[in-house]
């Protein structure tokens, strides 16, 4: 592709590469957290090339290898760094990267004392304001347990510690997605679901595919998180009737995570239908019922239900579905809320309307500053408003994007 688009210029390059994947502007532009707009200008040469981070986004979007496809002489790799972006970062990945030859037996592990451990820290997660920062502090000692755990023991311990370190990776990949760099996110999710098979029980597989999942879909591998969901989904079909609420809950996160991604893909029909899987199965959960983890339930429904609107580039929608009946506190997650009002940020991005978007990530940010800090789209959306806001938002977004973390 390189070869073929030599001599011409970036935005040129750009409306090549997404034309050939049969991904509208639209959709591409939201998914950066830009408007349509001011894609249309960058591939119109229309405005200044973009810069460098909305480029490693809009390669991250496009699935490019490297910058070159998009930028030609220059080899920028996406990626392949070190970078961290979260100080909680750097312990985790030593944990994670760690292979001791020897392991000491004393004191001989407790599957149920890990097990409690983990969703402890699970809790923490959904309840706390800086869940990078307070999950970062355990998340270590966690790691290593669990893998000695898996050294020592056998039988049924083993499998149960399998369950438990599976869901310590799955736990990782929340608290890595977005600050650390994507080689470490799939390492994570490739050690989340190894250690579901070696528990060999079809709901911690089914549960390890939602969290390989997200990865492929920020990855730009649509196609392979829609599959992986399907058919972890179908792990757990014969249990929905017999089974636990946990077995149910995991099948309807799965069919919400192929809503996203098929909205993404701008598959309207394909995101509705898994969304009204969902909510039909929320309403079968006992009332008040939220995954530990997932956070399946009624309210994760409609929360989900908004986030599709506006991948769909269907703003209004996602404004009246947000205003209708949706109440935020609801949500057991403060990072989780925090994304809704991101998600609102971004549908009235889409609409163009900037002291809106700007009210609304303000919103964001005061749930969860950390949350806003960590999310590309939330960065991004900060500094276009800085850039191209009028001066109407300008000083106020400035303000906003230093305590996004963005040199303004």
């Amino acid at each position: 592709m390189v070869d073929e688009l030599a001599g011409k210029p970036i935005g040129e390059r750009i409306r090549i590469i997404r034309t050939r994947q049969g991904k509208s502007r639209a959709a591409v532009a939201g998914l950066v957290g830009k408007s349509e707009s001011w894609l249309k200008k960058v591939e119109r040469l229309e405005r200044e090339s973009p810069r460098f981070e909305d480029l490693v986004a809009l390669g991250r979007v496009l699935g490019v290898r490297d910058l070159t496809e998009l930028v030609g002489e220059q080899a920028v790799p996406i990626g392949m760094g070190r970078q961290a972006l979260h100080d909680a970062v750097p312990a985790i990945r030593e944990a994670i990267e760690e292979t001791p030859l020897r392991v000491n037996p004393d004191p001989w592990p407790d599957t149920t004392e890990l097990k409690r451990r983990v969703d402890s820290a699970w809790k923490v997660w959904h309840s706390s304001r800086t869940p990078r920062a307070d999950v970062g502090r355990v998340m270590p000692e966690l790691i290593r347990d669990c893998e000695r755990a898996m050294r020592v023991l056998d039988g049924e311990e083993r499998r149960k510690a399998a369950a438990s370190l599976s869901e310590v990776y799955a736990l990782a990949e929340q608290v890595l997605a977005w600050v650390a760099e994507p080689a470490l996110v799939w390492l994570v999710s490739d050690r989340c679901m190894r250690a579901a098979q070696q528990a060999d029980d079809p709901l911690v597989i089914a549960g390890a595919a939602w969290v390989l999942g997200n990865v492929h879909r920020s990855a730009n591998r649509e196609e392979e998180a829609l599959l992986l969901a399907d058919e972890a989904a179908s792990l757990l079909a014969p249990y929905l009737d017999s089974g636990s609420d946990d077995q149910r809950a995991v099948w309807g996160a799965l069919r919400l995570h192929g809503a996203i991604t098929a909205a993404r893909m701008s598959r309207e029909g394909d995101a509705l239908h898994r969304l009204d899987q969902g909510e039909a199965m929320a309403r079968r959960m006992p009332d008040g019922y939220a995954h530990p983890w997932t956070l399946f339930g009624s309210v994760n429904v409609d929360f989900t239900g908004v986030s599709v609107t506006v991948d769909l580039q269907q703003s209004r929608s996602a404004v009246s579905r947000a205003s209708s009946d949706l109440d935020p506190d609801r949500m057991p997650s403060i990072d989780r809320r925090a994304r809704l009002w991101l998600e609102m940020a971004r549908s009235y991005h889409q609409a163009g309307d900037q002291p809106g978007t700007l009210a609304i990530l303000q919103r964001a940010s005061s749930v969860s500053l950390e949350a806003m800090r960590s999310h590309p789209i939330s960065r991004s959306i900060a500094g276009e408003l800085v850039t191209s806001g009028g001066p109407m938002v300008q000083r106020e977004a400035r303000v906003l994007a230093r305590d996004l973390g963005l040199t303004v």
